[in-house]
């Protein structure tokens, strides 16, 4: 019964889809929506990318030093892992996790507030197709932030490293800068980009499709918004395995 529900399920995001990936009927309506998109959903997220990726990136530091510090071990090991953690991972698959709490319910209580509201109704019947209208410039303009969120966290998950190295004395600047730069392979920032566009096209397909098929009142909404972020999480889970599978051979 699980299995055929989630068939089901799977069928109606795919026929959402499809009307959500058709031609604007107005290009200067859709660009105008994306522009607004991309500040409430890229813009408004740079604060908490910033701030959770400092702190991560000190902690991460901290870590590393205090539990593989060995006189057999180079002290810019702890440099080279902490850039390895941040850029393969933190800094795309668990802050996109991060993100489809923030992003992901805000997408879901908004359409679904619209569909509870019959607001969407109005739009379809005055002929206007209201997947695409509605989904398609959040998709959008994720997909173009989300390169921009991904060196932000890099870059402030790195000068969390730095600071805590220097304010607390567990680890020189130069040492890490050594480690930093150790072997550094550009690809795997080209890797961590290219996971957070399907990171960001599941955060905003996935929590519209749960949006837009709300039915009842704001109880309901509230409970399709805990599913979209739930269903989201393991999406990218799955997706994150899948892809450093096919980019990192």
């Amino acid at each position: 019964m699980i299995l055929i529900d989630s068939i089901k399920t799977f069928g109606e995001y795919l026929l959402l889809m499809k009307r959500v990936i058709a031609k604007p009927e107005r290009w200067r309506v859709f660009f105008r929506q994306m522009l607004h998109e991309m500040y409430q959903l890229g813009v408004n997220s740079i604060p908490i990318v910033l701030l959770i990726s400092f702190f991560i990136g000190a902690v991460i530091c901290i870590q590393l030093k205090l539990n593989i510090e060995s006189p057999w071990m180079p002290k810019m090991v702890v440099g080279y892992s902490t850039r390895e953690i941040l850029i393969l991972e933190f800094s795309s698959s668990i802050m996109c996790l991060i993100l489809a709490g923030k992003v992901g319910s805000n997408i879901t209580s908004e359409i679904g507030t619209m569909r509870v509201t019959q607001q969407i109704d109005a739009l379809e019947i005055m002929g206007v197709n209201s997947a695409s209208f509605l989904i398609l410039p959040k998709i959008t303009a994720l997909m173009t932030m989300i390169p921009i969120l991904v060196i932000f966290s890099i870059a402030a998950g790195t000068g969390g490293a730095f600071s805590i190295g220097k304010f607390t004395g567990i680890m020189t600047p130069e040492d890490l800068m050594i480690g930093f730069q150790y072997e550094f392979q550009q690809w795997y920032v080209w890797c961590s980009v290219i996971k957070s566009f399907a990171f960001a096209f599941i955060i905003t397909s996935v929590s519209s499709f749960y949006g837009y098929r709300v039915t009842g009142g704001s109880l309901e909404v509230g409970k399709a918004s805990t599913n979209a972020v739930v269903s989201c999480s393991a999406l990218i889970l799955f997706a994150d395995m899948i892809l450093t599978q096919l980019l990192m051979q």
